[in-house]
């Protein structure tokens, strides 16, 4: 399928999975989306996410937004020579376009330490002259995470080198639970097939068979007691546009029902407290509400103490609090699970 109108609301469709801001795209006014019988857009089929453009734009045509023919030209026989279905070490996504884009003559794969991974285990990847996916901010550059977010990422890195002390210490895609939705990786297990009714919404990733049901009905959100790895999604149809959302308000409604006051965030909780108290599901509830976008890590100072009563895992507690330690705050790890004595 390769329809343009169809495309884009496809790639609207998966950001709003995601939970990433999506802004619309100018059609021509004379396209019109194929419909349901419920006369909604169409977005049923087989996607592939085989394109060899790069997520972000590399800086060797950091002013780039496109190829020249000649450019591209060079880029595709680079490719084929390296990358050929019977022979050469496997490249995945990105690895693709940016090592052909230098004119190498050799290409050792990331996962040739086991020996036996190569390109004919890969699909054929799709060309043309974009330099990103990225086309805003115009850099083709993805925006500079949080210095929360990066600490967070530079520790996960070095955990990875050293024995788990948990099974929450080692990775998801690691545990083959799941890579996420969507999958950015292109040109591995990278197909998505959509199906669709008059009242949902299910997309399906190839990748460890991932499936989301979207219900488009308006049911409330399952207890928060029963927590799901691609969380809890609710749709609904503004005009031509799918909307996906995750969390319903309806816990925080009973409390300020009762003379609570509602904050927008847990920044903005942090931002009046001097104690702050956590207790969530797992691990990576706990580092959304202190580390994430909007997290306490952004309002935390030296005047604060940070108590998770979670169970969790310790080497993540450890994590959070050196990057809160970093804030000049103090971190104290009381799981409730076993007592006193596991707290203590």
């Amino acid at each position: 399928m390769t329809n343009c109108g169809r495309v884009t609301v496809l790639a609207a469709v998966l950001a709003a999975a995601a939970g990433l801001p999506v802004a619309a795209s100018a059609q021509p006014d004379a396209y019109s989306p194929p419909r349901t019988a419920a006369g909604h857009p169409d977005l049923q089929g087989i996607w592939g996410n085989n394109s060899v453009t790069p997520l972000e734009r590399p800086d060797a045509v950091a002013d780039k937004a496109t190829l020249t023919e000649e450019e591209l030209a060079r880029v595709e026989a680079t490719a084929n020579a390296l990358f050929a279905q019977d022979a050469g070490d496997a490249a995945f996504g990105d690895q693709f376009f940016n090592v052909a884009l230098t004119g190498a003559e050799s290409f050792t794969s990331s996962d040739g330490g086991t020996g036996n991974y190569n390109q004919f285990w890969l699909v054929e990847r799709e060309f043309n002259n974009r330099t990103s996916l990225v086309v805003d901010p115009p850099s083709g550059k993805l925006p500079p995470a949080t210095l929360a977010a990066e600490t967070a990422a530079r520790l996960a890195r070095e955990s990875r080198g050293r024995p788990a002390a948990w099974t929450e210490d080692r990775g998801l895609s690691e545990r083959c639970i799941t890579f996420g939705l969507p999958n950015l990786l292109a040109g591995y297990n990278s197909y998505y097939q959509i199906f669709q009714t008059a009242d949902h919404v299910v997309i399906e990733q190839e990748l460890i068979h991932t499936t989301r049901i979207i219900p488009l009905d308006g049911r409330p959100h399952v207890s928060d007691e029963v927590r799901q790895w691609h969380g809890d999604s609710r749709g609904r149809w503004e005009g031509d546009t799918l909307v996906v959302y995750n969390r319903s308000d309806g816990p925080v409604e009973e409390f300020v029902a009762e003379g609570a006051v509602a904050a927008a965030s847990p920044q903005d909780v942090a931002a009046d407290a001097d104690i702050i108290v956590t207790i969530v599901t797992d691990t990576p509830d706990v580092r959304q509400v202190l580390l994430g976008e909007n997290g306490a890590i952004h309002a935390i100072t030296q005047d604060n103490i940070v108590i998770d009563m979670s169970t969790i895992s310790p080497t993540a507690t450890r994590e959070m609090a050196h990057i809160i330690r970093e804030k000049g705050a103090s971190m104290l790890d009381a799981p409730v699970s076993g007592g006193e004595g596991g707290a203590i």
